[in-house]
């Protein structure tokens, strides 16, 4: 009975974490994740609403937590901190010093609430952590995390870029699709309304970038389908 009810408040609290992560979630998708049935998860959300927890019902939908509800910090266990760890060191070797800044300042939140001896491992495995790339630190660009929210946000942007084929700096308005990441530089594939195709520009040589207040239509492919076009096309 103990065993039961320890692998039910660790469920209980696995589900809290899913219904936070993603804005909606099935009932099914919660039951397949979980290994127990579709009644079980219908009962596990009861139990949490009994508890407090403000979970909305869409229904045909999912479950997703009132906008504007917070979770306390959740306790890591080890193995979990040492991958955030070492997903720190690698992220320190990115060229792009926004996306650093935001993780590193990320990263030191979630080591505030690891246990003092959890804290201890951590620091421990950042010393013994080495990624042999971009071995000088070096920062060619600022503006991932700006595009990451215009992408999100679906917010034009207009950069001003430079081509070192013509040696020009062209200004664009661009409606961002994707980044994608290289050994060398992040990528931002946009539709450029200069142009009227997808384009694909280097963030090291954007030379300045403005988020601009006006909205785009979101676009109807997938990157999947982007890079079979782009095959086609190629």
């Amino acid at each position: 009975m103990i065993d039961n009810d320890t692998k039910r408040l660790s469920r209980l609290t696995a589900i809290l974490t899913q219904l936070q992560t993603k804005r909606l979630i099935t009932a099914t998708e919660l039951a397949d994740r979980f290994s127990v049935s579709v009644r079980t998860i219908y009962r596990d959300i009861r139990a949490l609403e009994q508890g407090g927890v403000p979970i909305v019902t869409e229904e045909g939908k999912g479950y997703s937590l009132l906008e504007g509800y917070r979770l306390p910090p959740i306790m890591f266990t080890e193995t979990e901190a040492n991958a955030l760890i070492t997903a720190e060191q690698l992220v320190l070797k990115n060229k792009d010093a926004s996306f650093v800044k935001e993780y590193s300042e990320a990263i030191g939140k979630i080591k505030a609430v690891l246990r003092h001896h959890d804290k201890e491992s951590a620091n421990l495995l950042a010393e013994r952590v080495l990624f042999s790339h971009n071995v000088e630190n070096d920062r060619t660009s600022t503006h991932l995390s700006a595009l990451q929210l215009a992408l999100t946000r679906y917010s034009l942007s207009q950069i001003d870029y430079y081509s070192p084929d013509s040696n020009e700096t062209t200004k664009r308005t661009v409606e961002p699709f994707a980044l994608l990441s290289t050994q060398e530089n992040w990528l931002l594939v946009a539709w450029c309304r200069l142009r009227k195709a997808f384009r694909t520009f280097r963030l090291d040589r954007i030379r300045s970038l403005t988020i601009l207040h006006e909205q785009f239509e979101p676009h109807k492919i997938t990157l999947k389908e982007y890079f079979e076009i782009s095959q086609k096309n190629s």
